[in-house]
């Protein structure tokens, strides 16, 4: 019997650890990226065509690599940062275990070329699969030069899966995002296509965040800072006033490194409790120093995911941290009495106060309120007075009314009856059904919308006024995507620079809302649902029918109720909202009947 147990080769081998590492490509620019970083590069380049599809480039003025390290970079496990298992517990680097190179030449056609500032001449390096197909010097500048071709060509099956371009070009986006947000002392720039997407200048933090993510948010930013035995907290959180429901921009990151953390995100959600809306997030760029000997980076091949020693200690730490910044940076109104006609009272001086005497109270020792005989004559001071009777309490159950002749229960009461302005609820054959109001109106509305957007431009209102929006580089990317559908349903939006926009018109009938706000949570829709866009219309009318929908609260007449069931039950799905929501359940006559016994 044959020996079944084989060694795979390094190329099958390579592949496989790319399917942990390099899974789109954002993770090909995160490890180029992440390496320029460790080379102490200052200024960093990333060029894409097609999402990554077709080309990555990423361009740094490092230190660059001699000829032999540049080979010896493409194999498993050959790395700089790391000689023994304990520096492990020790790690000042990004990248630390030398696969991120092999894994991205095992699915791409790779070029590299380098140039340390001692050498005369640089290297060029072509691989593809793997394979090294030639090496040979050549003339670069002082660092180094990733040209990543043709990403997962010889796996098809991940080339396949590979999402649409504005999928990828926005995962990419959050890649970078995470890197640049904790080196703000390094210039970065990314291109897509030939179009500058990011164009970010060396200074502080609070700077990187405004130019990542616009002024407002610098606006809205408190800053946060604790230094402790066990760690060091610095960075900043949002104002309450700024939470939102969606979109809130939430990072840590621990040594510079960012991580996922969900037990630290309760930390600084409970820090706002009682001052934020229940369901409402806000943003936050938290940033740990702690010693590397307490943590573990090394239990997931992206890194997002790290142990602390002192979790429980650090997370106390964390919310006091908060809490202190909400409570000194908070802005209270302050309450202005109004001054006119009060009374001047001079401040005390103790110069000359000799003379000051403390006021005399006068009693009378023989004063008894008791001995006075009380006044038989008190009827006399309610003469002239009206005769009136007291008001009636109101009651539980309202006065019964009694039903003769041919009347029916219709012609008494009302035919829905609105249950804490959240629900309808109507009585049916098979018992009684209740409705909520904002999931249905949310049904009704995206048929109309979606039924606007295939079959006609709808109308518009203009502003009087039009308001600015400054977006995210991420936002206006997808802006670009979302113009010509967001103009058929009938907002009038102008480009105005390279991430700011200028609302000069809504839908007609959405007058009440703010542009701004309905524009912006469109959009952060449209980021979290952007992997399943087909077609784009469905997710902008749903998110245009979850905006001008009847809020929970608002009450509603008995016809206002009446129109709303009648325009769910002329829907499609009367069921369930466009989301998969149950808008109606009915309460069976039977059940009724066991529950009252």
């Amino acid at each position: 019997m044959t020996d079944v147990i084989q060694l795979l080769p390094d190329s099958v081998a390579n592949q496989i650890a790319a399917g942990e590492v390099i899974q789109r490509p954002a993770s090909v620019i995160k490890e180029l990226v992440e390496n320029a970083v460790d080379a102490g590069a200052t200024t960093i380049n990333v060029l894409v065509v097609d999402a990554g599809r077709t080309s990555i480039q990423v361009i740094d003025n490092g230190c660059g690599m001699s000829e032999t390290d540049a080979r010896l970079a493409f194999e498993r496990h050959a790395t700089s940062k790391i000689r023994k298992a304990d520096d492990l517990f020790s790690l000042h680097t990004m990248g630390f275990r030398g696969e991120a190179l092999p894994s991205i030449a095992a699915v791409a056609q790779v070029e590299l070329r380098t140039r340390r500032a001692t050498d005369e001449v640089g290297t060029c390096l072509h691989l593809m699969g793997s394979r090294i197909e030639s090496q040979e010097p050549c003339s670069c500048a002082v660092g180094s030069s990733f040209t990543v071709s043709n990403i997962f060509f010889n796996v098809p099956a991940r080339r396949k899966f590979l999402k649409t371009n504005a999928t990828e070009l926005n995962n990419i986006l959050t890649a970078f995002e995470r890197i640049v947000l904790v080196y703000p002392e390094i210039n970065f720039t990314l291109h897509s296509n030939g179009q500058e997407l990011m164009n970010l200048h060396s200074g502080s933090l609070r700077q990187r965040i405004t130019d990542v993510y616009g002024r407002r948010y610098g606006q809205d930013l408190l800053p946060v800072s604790v230094d402790t035995a066990m760690c060091k907290i610095t960075g900043f959180t949002g104002k309450p006033e700024a939470a939102r429901k969606k979109g809130a921009h939430e990072y840590f990151f621990v040594n510079g490194r960012f991580m996922k953390h969900a037990y630290f995100h309760k930390a600084v959600q409970q820090a706002y409790e009682r001052l934020i809306q229940i369901g409402t997030h806000v943003p936050y760029f938290i940033y740990f120093d702690v010693n590397p000997a307490d943590i573990d980076v090394n239990i997931h091949p992206t890194k997002t995911e790290i142990k602390f020693e002192n979790e429980q200690a650090i997370w106390q730490i964390l919310a006091a941290a908060v809490k202190d910044a909400i409570g000194q940076f908070c802005e209270i109104p302050q309450i202005d009495f109004d001054t006119e006609g009060r009374p001047d009272i001079p401040a005390y001086s103790p110069v000359g106060s000799d003379h000051i005497t403390a006021p005399k109270v006068t009693t009378s020792p023989q004063y008894n309120p008791f001995r006075q005989k009380p006044s038989q004559e008190w009827q006399r001071l309610y003469e002239g007075l009206p005769n009136e009777t007291a008001p009636e309490e109101p009651t539980l159950f309202p006065e019964a009314v009694e039903v003769t002749g041919q009347a029916s229960i219709t012609d008494i009461a009302p035919t829905h009856y609105q249950y804490k302005g959240r629900y309808i609820m109507t009585a049916v054959k098979s018992g009684l059904m209740i409705i909520d109001q904002y999931r249905a109106d949310v049904r009704i509305r995206y048929e109309r919308y979606l039924h606007q957007l295939t079959e006609a431009p709808a109308q518009s209102q203009r502003l009087l006024f039009p308001e600015m929006v400054e977006l995210s580089s991420a936002e206006a990317v997808l802006m670009t995507d979302l113009l010509p559908s967001l103009t058929t349903l009938g907002f009038e939006v102008t480009p105005i620079g390279p991430t700011t926009y200028a609302v000069n018109g809504v839908p007609a009938g959405l007058e009440g809302l703010q542009p701004e706000n309905l524009l912006r949570d469109i959009l952060t829709d449209a980021t979290e649902h952007i992997s399943n866009l087909s077609p784009l219309t469905s997710n902008l009318s749903l998110s245009l029918a979850r905006h001008a929908a009847i809020p929970y609260g608002q009450l509603l007449s008995n016809d206002e109720m009446d129109t709303l069931v009648n325009d769910l039950f002329a829907c499609e799905n009367v069921n369930y909202t466009p989301d998969g929501r149950a808008i109606l359940c009915i309460l069976p006559q039977h059940d009724i009947e066991q529950l009252l016994g």
